[in-house]
């Protein structure tokens, strides 16, 4: 059987082969001197046939060689070792142990060859493969109608189950692995600062296909893992598993070390009753506090910042946040109240409150003293006697309220018996003094004096801000404009209008309430509508804004933007201005279409469309032979002024 065209082209062609065959037999031999003795001087263009014939399978067939092989040949997942190329028949592919199948692919160099894999006719075969550890072989054979063919092996080689149970890499942040890290070494230390609270371990197996565990919960390889660490002085231990393929577990232990705490810090001291003097810090440790004659008991509640610290007070030991009630001495005299914090490390810092209990009957101090509106200036301090507050014009009164630090004492507030009172201010800028008075049991007294200074009224009478919907301001708004137009169409009957005050305490009036937002109608189609908005400012003054809204005139427009007659034309050409045109068609009926240049007029006669529909279109029968009709539009404008087109369509004799 000869060989396909594209065969013994290949046969002279091959790339892969690299070679040129040249074939030539005893029947081409003959052929060819047949060729120089009958021709003669035409032997050259008889070579030159007798060549290409037997190039090209006119020869003796049974002297061609054909080469017969894979274009491509393919492993998923896997690779081909060597690299792939149509002559080598011969490939192993390494696998890992937890492949369980793989597909392989093979497509013939020449279309029309035949394919088979391990004894199928098929270009695609996924392959099961065996145990780990064994080799599997694929049989390709590739072949021209069954005569030549060339058969490919492909070796699948599955990796063994790995007894891989080691990390790579371990590390842990803050602090270092002691000693360093290697793979068979199981046993760290890390010792870190008494402050760190955690610590980030990141482990990284040596054995992708492994598996592991941190204190028991499973990790991914390369990611790192925050482990909270146990109080200062303490160890806490990390521990690594590594699981291989074959199930053997390797355990890595790592005992992070966190130091012994310095830090004899109050975190907090709250003191009862009374206010501590100066303000708790924990840096500062000298305190005092000024209680009223009749107080006899003080309670102090001390919090430490380290939970490893510990604490007395006045010698007895206390838990962080545990009230210690202290019995004070008599009245007139001071008792001291000692906080010692130890730290973890023995340090020591030493908390001294000093609590003055007054003399009996001899406290005239306050304890607190609040003006609203306003604030004091300077702020309140029991042996601080003068204070000023300032509030704003439209401030018309004020609140005064104290407190005694010996509830024996008596007080007044502006000569009224009272611990709180409401005092009226005078209008206009002003400047008003209100007395406090303590008088303690032994009838000495303290003035507190207060000066209240009232601003005068604001003169801010403008807008911040207007809005007109639908519409726009012409100008854009300023505060210092009055005067706007807003322009709106003609099927507009309302606008909203909305005005914000610079001064909030500024009243709105007019058109507009004091909300700053109202809805106007306007009148008909053509008018002009003036909103009027008056700002009044705090002091009296007013500006008025004024809003001329002009509502559009209904249109005019009685125009059409087009026209059109099918099958036909129109003469003379359409424009919105001729009225009147001829159309010759030897049609039975014709199509007229018109577009209203204002999709708000009406179209009537011939062709209609109500308002808002701007197209309308008909078809007109037509007369016999040599029979004229008639086609009139109205186009009637919104302002009811109307305008007539006609077409006038001849039928002519045929």
């Amino acid at each position: 059987m000869e060989p396909s065209p594209e065969r013994r082209l290949s046969v002279v062609f091959n790339k892969n082969e690299r070679a040129y065959y040249l074939i030539q037999t005893r029947k081409s031999a003959a052929l060819m001197k047949r060729f120089s003795t009958v021709v003669g001087p035409y032997l050259a263009t008889g070579l030159l046939i007798a060549t290409g014939l037997s190039i090209y399978g006119c020869g003796d067939s049974a002297s061609v060689n054909p080469v017969v092989e894979l274009r491509s040949l393919t492993v998923s997942p896997g690779t081909l070792q060597p690299g792939f190329k149509g002559s080598t028949t011969d490939y192993n592919v390494d696998l890992t142990a937890d492949t369980t199948s793989v597909t392989v692919s093979a497509q013939p160099a020449v279309s029309g060859d035949a394919v088979s894999i391990d004894g199928q006719a098929r270009t695609n075969h996924t392959v099961t493969l065996g145990n780990p550890g064994s080799t599997t072989p694929v049989n390709i054979v590739v072949s021209e109608s069954n005569t030549n063919s060339r058969t490919y092996t492909v070796l699948l080689r599955r990796a063994s189950v790995a007894g891989n149970n080691s990390l790579q890499s371990l590390t842990v942040s803050p602090g270092a692995l002691a000693p360093e890290f290697t793979v068979n070494e199981l046993f760290y230390t890390v010792d870190v600062a008494n402050t760190v609270g955690s610590v980030t371990v990141t482990p990284t197996l040596d054995d992708p296909a492994a598996t592991m565990t941190v204190n028991g919960q499973a990790a991914t390889s390369g990611a790192a893992r925050t482990i909270s660490l146990t109080p200062a002085g303490q160890s806490t231990l990390i521990e690594i598993a590594v699981r291989a393929q074959d199930g053997k577990v390797k355990q890595y232990h790592v005992s992070v070390s966190r130091g012994v705490s310095a830090n004899n810090n109050l975190r907090s001291l709250t003191i009862s009753p009374g206010t501590l003097s100066p303000t708790f810090t924990a840096s500062n440790i000298a305190y005092t506090v000024n209680v009223g004659s009749t107080v006899a008991n003080f309670t102090v509640t001390p919090r430490r910042q380290d939970a490893t610290a510990t604490m007395t007070v006045n010698g007895q030991a206390t838990n962080s946040g545990q009230a210690q009630t202290i019995p004070l001495r008599e009245a007139g005299l001071s008792t001291l109240i000692t906080i010692v914090v130890t730290a973890q490390n023995g340090a020591q810092k030493t908390y001294v409150v000093e609590v003055f209990r007054a003399a009996l009957g001899g406290n005239n101090n306050l304890q607190s003293l609040t003006v609203s509106p306003g604030s004091l200036s300077p702020s309140f301090s029991a042996s601080r006697t003068s204070y000023t507050v300032d509030v704003g014009g439209s401030v018309e009164s004020i609140t005064v309220t104290a407190a005694r630090e010996d509830t024996n004492a008596s007080l007044t507030i502006a000569g009224q018996s009272t611990g709180s009172r409401s005092i009226s201010l005078p209008p206009g800028p002003s400047s008003t003094e209100v007395e406090v008075i303590v008088t303690a049991q032994n009838g000495n007294s303290k003035i507190y004096l207060i000066t209240v200074s009232r601003a005068a009224l604001s003169a801010d009478n403008n807008l911040e801000a207007i809005s007109v919907s639908p519409g726009t301001l012409d100008p854009a708004f300023s505060a210092v404009t009055t005067q706007y137009i807003v322009e709106v169409a003609t099927a507009v009957t309302s606008v909203s209008v909305t005005a914000t005050k610079s001064d909030p305490n500024a009243v709105i009036s007019g058109d507009v309430p004091n909300g700053g937002q109202a809805n106007i109608p306007l009148d008909g189609p053509g008018t002009s509508k003036t909103v009027s908005i008056i700002v009044t400012a705090p002091n009296g003054t007013s500006k008025t804004y004024r809003l001329t809204v002009n509502r559009a005139a209904p249109s005019s427009d009685n125009n059409l933007s087009l026209l059109t007659v099918t099958p036909g034309s129109l003469s003379p050409g359409f424009s919105p201005s001729t009225l009147n045109y001829d159309v010759s068609s030897s049609a039975a009926s014709v199509t007229v279409s018109a577009t209203k240049s204002d999709p708000n007029a009406v179209m009537s006669g011939s062709v209609t469309a109500g308002a808002g529909v701007q197209t309308g279109s008909a078809t007109i029968l037509l007369g016999g032979p040599g029979i004229t009709t008639g086609i009139p539009i109205t186009v009637t404008a919104p302002n009811g002024i109307s305008k007539t087109y006609t077409i006038t369509v001849t039928r002519p004799f045929r």
